[in-house]
């Protein structure tokens, strides 16, 4: 046997190396190099000390040789007259109440809050992959799971974020988030998801993220809702290298609280190695110090699930476990948690969608922080787990599993409507603060375009004078809401009003807020209260009804509707002419149709009109020196039935059965029902080719001779997936025209026969 690539290499390798598999890399175990998931050698061991209800030794450090991290959490994160309980308690034992529906939530959140990093790293390990996504369903927050969108774009547009933002709210995002690509465009994009907000729902948190201080500025005045850049880092000199500390976090964070602004921290496994501050410690251990910091701090939630370094822990073995992990540190903590999925970890899509379904499937807080509601070359934060390219395999993925991801399907219609609006008001806010002119050009190409690729509108440069005016005029969103009544958007305006009044009562400062129906829905009011079957979420009845309508449904009707179509452009052309008799021609091939056949159905399933396929048998048997004489077996739908009826009244003993959409069996008097010559069973890729090659090897074998059976090629194809709820239907039109009791009938063409 030759060797076409002339290496000594199995071919299967080189077809591995083109999968986008092989785009990833995967990094070994080396502690050393800040290289462990679980346990590194250097993690310490758990430990507490504790004199006066004053903590003076933690995790193997006294009080002496703290840190600032280890000081801030000593005095802020854990409960002094807590830690000689939480702590005594053996780490297994622990861990098997994270999964105990008898254990409350709130008892192990209270026993959360005397346990040291080391401890909450140690116990969580004890758990696999699918006790740690049951823990999670166990210990979120909030019982009504939410999700959040990234609303970017390359060129900054204004105009394609009010209307993407509009979009992305329409699905069903609680929240949204922009950054931008030139950093001084923060005003003007900011300006774009507000008043695409306003559209439609007109009540998605609002976040622009950009650097700390001027996202304060922002968020005062009145162009976002929340922040989650409070970065925390699980090492002081990466903390440090941040020119930060944790009481300068902790002021920033009653900042954004002062001025009715949600915030979170964000922190994640891996970012201290990418900052090459890891201290040769596990990934989970500093992300667990991250997660006391924030506690300590007092902020209601995080932003973890390794984030920025995400993909760079999943390229560790068990680096996916891990982030699962740390996500249930967050919520064991009080914590609200958005559970990252907000990086693309792999090129794979297998990967992709593994990484997923545990979070789809327990849901959380906020599924994805956040997904790309954008294309991926759109994302501003890089791409997503899950983009624009991919949000119809969410919703099926939603429908798969019968849960709540948080999306719902768009209606076409509606959705264009809502980008026009969003266009529009964003232009009209736009000219009204005398901050640019629109033109009717800019309009047409941002309302039909899927991405900035198709659009001719702003550019970053453009943008950014308007940007720089937004902010050197002090504009605020008090200003775009009076914009917006004046040029008749009033119930935008109205939305925009709602949620700075809701500044202003700060109920969604609550941990876990979101709004639905313009009410508040947080930890508070609508706790996960999980203790077994019965008491987790459950979508209501409306909510699965539109979680269930996807594109491309299929019914009954749709698919008669279809037939009916075909037949109204076929004239008839098949005519019962009495009973079948058997023939008694040794080289004659009967051709047994089913009983739809050009009666209610008129195509394959690969879209061959039915007398099309039966000129192409004709034809293949006359080539082969046959006869071809058609029939209607009505006794059964069965393709195997179908051929040996013909083949029994067949002068040769050769049949050939073939239902209407399409699946075909070459048959003999003398088998046994199953065990045909050839069978086409992949009916959607079968060409009259081939029809035609299957009658010429019906005619041959009349004259014994051996016959190389003809071969459907298939290239893998998932025909069941693409096919099968069609078929269903179809062959059940079929057997609903059987009748057991009648006799095969001849059938003749309306023209002569071929």
């Amino acid at each position: 046997m030759s060797n076409a690539t002339d290496t000594n290499r199995w071919r299967r390798f080189a077809e591995w190396d083109e999968r986008m598999l092989r785009h990833d890399l995967f990094a070994a175990e080396d502690p050393e190099a800040g290289f462990s998931v679980f346990r590194s050698p250097y993690d310490p061991e758990p430990s507490v000390a504790a004199t006066g209800g004053h903590i003076t030794e933690m995790d193997g450090t006294p009080e002496a040789e703290f840190d600032i991290l280890d000081e801030f959490i000593a005095r802020y994160h854990l409960e002094p007259d807590l830690v000689d309980e939480a702590m005594a308690l053996e780490d297994g034992a622990i861990a098997r109440m994270l999964v105990d529906i008898n254990v409350p939530r709130a008892d192990l959140e209270r026993l959360a809050r005397g346990m040291t990093p080391a401890k909450l790293a140690r116990v969580v390990g004890h758990l696999s992959s699918i006790e740690i996504a049951f823990a999670y369903y166990k210990m979120r927050q909030r019982k009504t799971p939410g999700n959040q969108a990234h609303v970017t774009n390359a060129k900054d547009d204004p105009l394609q974020l009010a209307a993407d933002a509009a979009t992305a709210t329409e699905l069903g995002f609680d929240e949204i988030e922009t950054t931008m690509r030139v950093a001084s465009n923060s005003w003007s994009n900011a300006l774009g998801c507000t008043v695409g907000a306003a559209v439609g729902r007109g009540e998605a948190l609002f976040q622009c993220s950009i650097e700390e201080a001027e996202e304060l500025q922002i968020g005062m005045a009145g162009l976002a809702t929340y922040a989650e850049t409070i970065s925390v880092y699980g090492t002081e000199r990466a903390f440090v290298d941040g020119d930060d500390t944790p009481w300068s976090k902790a002021f920033l964070t009653a900042a954004y609280a002062s001025r009715g602004i949600k915030a979170r921290c964000t922190s994640g496994a891996g970012s201290e190695l990418l900052m090459g501050f890891h201290e040769k410690k596990s990934v989970l251990y500093l992300e667990a110090r991250c997660l006391c910091l924030q506690r300590a701090m007092g902020i209601q939630g995080t932003q973890n699930g390794g984030v920025d370094g995400a993909a760079l822990t999943a390229s560790m073995a068990g680096g996916v476990r891990e982030l699962m992990a740390e996500n249930l540190i967050a919520v064991w903590l009080g914590l609200e948690c958005a559970s990252g999925n907000d990086q693309r970890t792999s090129e794979s899509e297998i990967r992709v969608g593994a990484k997923i379904t545990p979070f789809l499937l327990t849901g959380s807080d906020l599924i994805t922080s956040g997904m790309g509601s954008i294309k991926k070359y759109d994302n501003s934060f890089n791409p997503s787990l899950f983009n624009g390219e991919e949000i119809e395999d969410w919703m099926a993925l939603q429908r798969d599993f019968e849960v709540d991801g948080g999306l719902s399907p768009l209606d076409e219609d509606r959705t264009l409507g809502l980008r026009i609006r969003a266009v529009e008001a964003m232009a009209a806010v736009l000219e009204e603060l005398d901050l640019a002119h629109v033109t009717s050009a800019q309009v047409q190409s941002v309302v039909f375009a899927s991405g900035s690729n198709d659009t001719d509108s702003f550019t970053a440069g453009t943008v950014t004078p308007v940007s720089d005016a937004i902010k050197q005029r002090g504009l605020t969103a008090v200003d775009v809401v009076r914009a917006l009544a004046k040029r008749g958007f009033a119930e935008e305006a109205d939305n925009l009003l709602f949620m700075l009044k809701q500044r202003v009562t700060g109920d969604y400062l609550q941990t876990s807020a979101i709004f639905r129906n313009r009410r508040v829905i947080s930890a508070l009011n609508d706790p996960n209260n999980y203790s077994g079957p019965g008491s987790a979420y459950a979508m209501s009845e409306d909510r699965w009804a539109a979680v269930q309508n996807v594109r491309g449904v299929l019914t009954r009707d749709r698919v008669l509707a279809a037939e009916a179509l075909v037949a109204a452009k076929t004239p008839q052309w098949l005519f019962d002419t009495g009973l079948a008799a058997k023939g008694s021609n040794p080289h004659e091939v009967v051709i047994g149709v089913s009983p739809a056949f050009g009666q209610e159905i008129h195509r394959t399933t690969a879209g061959h009109a039915l007398p099309d396929v039966i000129a192409a048998l004709m034809k293949g048997i006359a080539s082969g020196g046959g006869t071809a004489r058609l029939i209607r077996v009505r006794k059964s739908a069965d393709t195997s039935f179908i051929g040996l009826s013909a083949a029994k009244l067949s002068g040769s003993g050769y049949g050939i059965g073939i239902q209407a959409k399409g699946t075909t069996v070459l048959h003999h008097a003398d088998r046994m029902p199953h065990m045909n010559i050839e069978l086409f069973s992949n009916a959607p890729i079968v060409t009259l080719e081939h029809y035609r090659a299957l009658g010429r090897n019906a005619a041959l074998h009349t004259f014994g001779q051996n016959i190389e059976p003809v071969v459907v090629p298939t290239m893998g194809e998932a025909m069941a997936a693409r096919f099968h709820a069609r078929v269903a239907i179809l062959f059940a039109i079929e057997t609903a025209l059987t009748d057991e009791n009648a006799p095969p009938v001849a059938l003749s063409l309306s023209t002569s026969e071929e």
